[in-house]
């Protein structure tokens, strides 16, 4: 048996997988973010760690016999927060994340003090990435930051809790910018950029790597057999990917999580940071993602449900499975500011074409179609790349609504693949992970992709109204 781990921004999701890679059981805690200032999002890390305790004791409750036999365990998790750790290993302050755009002044400042930024890492500094808010707890906080001993990304921290070790694997630390994503190792003079040093970040390795074994006293709260093998894991994209099995060139797929990305997986870097593509390493050895990023996708259909007081599912049932025409109103989804290709932390949504007439059906697809206009941002990026995308399998919450998949068809006028359980796909990768970590299996022979169980094909009338309507949308946006 083996256990996937995704320490996501809303959830923790855990998947107990046996030898046939069958889920046998998962179970989920939910998690929330603060924001004690406009454009700051964080967390407390102890309640990564009490969600996914929590998680586990339910887990032991009904399937306790499985659990026993756990051999190995993935984790994956959302990237780029910063988890600062004083001397003794305590948190000093709450995690910055992901979608935070507090640290816009640092990136400028980071690219001046480390002109190769960019040709080393793959991307362009931006506010979400780790470093950059590590500059800006030394401007704003600076007791914290003469405190830190060890800098970690969400899933790392769980990782030491559940371990004692400091840990990261390359795909995770490829979202810091302190990573050299062709060696897939720490650039001294990155961290050296941000007055860090190898002394303060945790030990690499690869995704599918052996890392460090549970604690003796955890694997007994839990009734397991064995302290398992703890895999290296991944960021949630990659262990998306390794979860369907997207590991060669030319396997893209969309993630339709709290956040969105389209990603493709290479063999060599392909790296386009001046179009905001981002570079990621795999979670395998010798390969590469590239990514096209947007900050907030089913966070969007979430944001208008809490708006109307209904739920999301009954916000979408009289949208029925496919849309008609595009809806009257357009939908700007920068909620959190956005990435690709903007890089504009400060840009905000925006709700267009309202009249009287407009109703509750109109605003709910036009969120949805706003979510993949930006996703069709991505595409052409990728495709300035010379990755062009004939096809996409998709992922994450937002998989589950056939009409949004229906939409992204026709928006980005390809085929668009679903799987029986695309929600589950981080944990499950992550469960793949911890597999090769203790049976020395080959990737391929694990890393293979799901059945599909529905194809949406775009409608070529319906995908002309929808390059039609695109070409209004990108209007919409005025850089502040």
């Amino acid at each position: 048996m083996y256990l996937g781990i995704d320490l996501g921004t809303s959830a923790v999701k855990i998947v107990l997988v046996d030898d046939a890679q069958r889920v046998v059981a998962s179970r989920s805690r939910p998690l929330t973010v603060s924001s004690p200032h406009p454009g700051h999002c964080e967390q407390d890390p102890a309640h990564w760690i009490e969600a996914t305790f929590a998680a586990l004791d339910a887990l032991k409750a009904d399937h306790a016999r499985e659990l026993a036999e756990v051999e190995g365990v993935g984790l994956s998790g959302q990237m780029h927060g910063a988890t600062l750790l004083d001397a003794g290993l305590r948190p000093l302050r709450p995690c910055i994340l992901w979608n935070d755009g507090r640290s816009f002044a640092e990136c400028a400042e980071l690219e001046r003090r480390w002109p190769a930024l960019r040709a080393t890492t793959g991307n362009k500094a931006m506010p979400g990435f780790t470093a950059p808010k590590l500059m800006w707890v030394a401007r704003h906080e600076p007791e914290i930051f003469a405190a830190t001993g060890l800098v970690l990304q969400p899933k790392a921290y769980l990782r030491l809790v559940l371990t004692g070790e400091a840990i990261e694997d390359v795909s995770d630390a490829s979202g810091s910018l302190w990573l050299d994503v062709i060696r897939r190792d720490w650039s001294d003079e990155g961290l050296a950029a941000t007055a860090l040093s190898r002394r303060q970040m945790p030990r690499l390795v690869e995704g599918c790597a052996p890392a460090a074994r549970l604690r003796t006293e955890l694997a007994q709260r839990w009734g397991m057999s064995r302290r398992p093998m703890i895999a290296g894991g991944a960021g949630d994209n990659p262990a998306g990917a390794i979860g369907i099995g997207a590991i060669n060139p030319g396997a893209a797929f969309i993630s339709l999580g709290t956040s969105g990305a389209l990603l493709v997986p290479t063999k060599t870097v392909a790296s386009n940071p001046e179009r905001v593509v981002h570079t990621f390493c795999h979670a395998v050895p010798g390969r590469w993602i590239q990514a096209g990023a947007i900050l907030s996708a089913a966070s969007c259909l979430a944001w208008i449900a809490r708006l109307l007081r209904a739920s999301e599912s009954d916000l979408l049932a009289p949208l029925g499975l496919c849309p008609q025409a595009p809806s009257p109103v357009s939908f700007l989804p920068y909620l959190s500011g956005e990435r690709t290709p903007h890089d504009d932390p400060d840009v905000r949504g925006m709700l267009d074409g309202l009249s009287h007439a407009t109703d509750r059906d109109a605003i709910v697809q036009a969120v949805l179609e706003g979510v993949a206009f930006a996703l069709a941002d991505c595409r052409d990026v990728l495709a300035e790349t010379g990755l062009a995308i004939a096809e996409a399998d998709v992922i994450g919450g937002g998989s589950r609504s056939r009409f949004w998949l229906a939409v992204l068809a026709n928006v980005l006028n390809i085929p668009v693949h679903r799987f029986a359980e695309g929600e589950t796909g981080a944990a499950f990768g992550a469960a793949r992970l911890g597999r090769l970590a203790v049976t020395g299996e080959t990737i391929e022979a694990v890393c293979t992709a799901p059945q599909r169980v529905e194809t949406f094909e775009p409608e070529p009338a319906l995908a002309q109204a929808y390059a039609a309507r695109l070409a209004q949308w990108r209007r919409l946006y005025q850089p502040r």
